[in-house]
């Protein structure tokens, strides 16, 4: 039998709305990685200030963090397809005021700090309504495959879009703002040829009430709260990559095409953990499963930050990024089959606001007890405490330890 030729793979690939999506989001994400990589190396050639280069980052993630919720909302009211279509278009026209004014020569540092502040916000409404549209595309015994090919296809262009975005760098700032603006469009018109059953639900005034339905929600249904909150704890505790600097030069004696290649380990194993899922989706005991993977998530950074060998950290960075595919994998399918319709704007929000709040944070809690504890330990206690709290989870949310199938309940 062929890699591909499960029928139940058949079938998904037989789902056009959702190849749509797919193709929609590779390109998009693809793009966005493009312009960052465009932005930062432009703010950076402007000002020479690494503390302009850092405030890119935090005018993104302010305004994702701050709308995240309200978004959550207005994804539940409202045609989910048209806000991401109308999310890309604002990207796609920001691109092309970019490209505008690079080839103009008239880029300033506020106008990139601006653009920032657009594509923060945009993000918000775009990735909420993305996570909320995928289950209205497939049928759900074919969800987990379809998480898995879409987390495969992100992770692809997580990886190319920057490779690709520095190459063409060379040519100048304004031709990676145009592709990325041609990018965008493409995604734009799939997304827009889109067709599904639209339930339009009352348009209630958005209030506290029902912006935070979705944490109420999470919060009484404790298998979607433990997978949820185990994720946030995993990379709050295990993430090394903001020290991969310092770990490729101090540690590994290795110049950048070395810290290059320890910051595309971690996809490579992801894109290799999801393919491998899309055609063979875990069918029993996945709430162990899901601990036992985060658990070796944490034993790969104990590795990771103990090794002295480039080739064994790589390793270890590629088979942490495996395992934390299969929590994500798992963690999405679970969340999307316990939340009805009528919510999943809403939760996929909360989702979507810890899993930003985790990144951030963990970049930060690496950086801080590195300062205390050296690179190597701060490496080396986050990744035991990884493996502790999935060992607490176990008894902390037994309904997750004990789930069996990625079935509704």
């Amino acid at each position: 039998m062929g890699t591909f030729s499960d029928p139940t793979f058949r079938d998904l690939m037989a789902q056009r709305p959702f190849l749509r999506l797919w193709a929609a989001r590779l390109a998009g994400t693809s793009a966005n990685q493009m312009l960052m990589v465009a932005l930062g190396w432009q703010m950076y050639d402007l000002t020479g200030s690494a503390w302009d280069l850092g405030l890119i980052g935090l005018y993104q993630f302010v305004p994702a963090l701050t709308l995240t919720l309200w978004a959550g909302h207005v994804v539940d009211r409202h045609h989910r397809g048209r806000i991401v279509a109308a999310c890309l278009a604002t990207q796609c026209i920001a691109a092309i005021v970019l490209m505008a004014a690079s080839r103009g020569h008239w880029a300033s540092r506020e106008l990139l700090l601006g653009m920032s502040l657009v594509f923060g916000s945009v993000r918000a409404f775009q990735m909420t309504a993305q996570q909320a549209l995928t289950p209205l595309l497939v049928p759900m015994n074919l969800l987990q495959r379809a998480m898995a090919f879409s987390a495969a296809g992100t992770q692809v262009a997580i990886i190319g879009g920057p490779a690709l975005g520095g190459l063409v760098f060379v040519f100048g700032a304004d031709k990676v703002y145009g592709l990325g603006a041609a990018l965008l469009a493409v995604s734009c018109i799939l997304i827009l040829l889109l067709r599904y059953t639209y339930v339009a639900l009352p348009r209630e005034p958005a209030s506290l009430a029902t912006v935070l339905a979705g944490v109420r929600f999470i919060w009484q249904h404790k298998v979607v709260l433990g997978a949820v909150s185990l994720d946030l704890f995993a990379v709050l505790l295990g993430g090394a990559v903001a020290l991969l600097p310092m770990f490729a030069r101090d540690i590994l004696h290795v110049g950048p095409e070395g810290l290059g290649l320890l910051r595309a380990a971690p996809a490579v194993g992801a894109v290799i953990v999801s393919v491998v899922l899309s055609r063979w989706p875990l069918r029993q005991h996945v709430g162990r499963t899901l601990l036992i993977a985060v658990a070796l998530f944490g034993l790969c950074m104990v590795v990771f930050g103990l090794s002295t060998s480039f080739l064994m950290s790589l390793l270890a960075l590629g088979v942490s990024g495996g395992a934390d595919m299969v929590n994500v994998v798992i963690r999405q399918t679970l969340v999307q089959m316990e939340t009805p319709d009528t919510m999943r704007g809403r939760v996929g929000a909360v989702n979507s606001v810890f899993i930003g709040a985790s990144n951030q944070l963990g970049e930060f809690e690496s950086g801080a007890t590195a300062a205390l504890l050296g690179p190597v330990g701060s490496v080396v206690a986050g990744g035991i405490g990884t493996i502790l709290v999935a060992i607490s989870w176990r008894h902390l949310f037994p309904a997750l330890a004990k789930r069996d199938g990625l079935q509704a309940r």
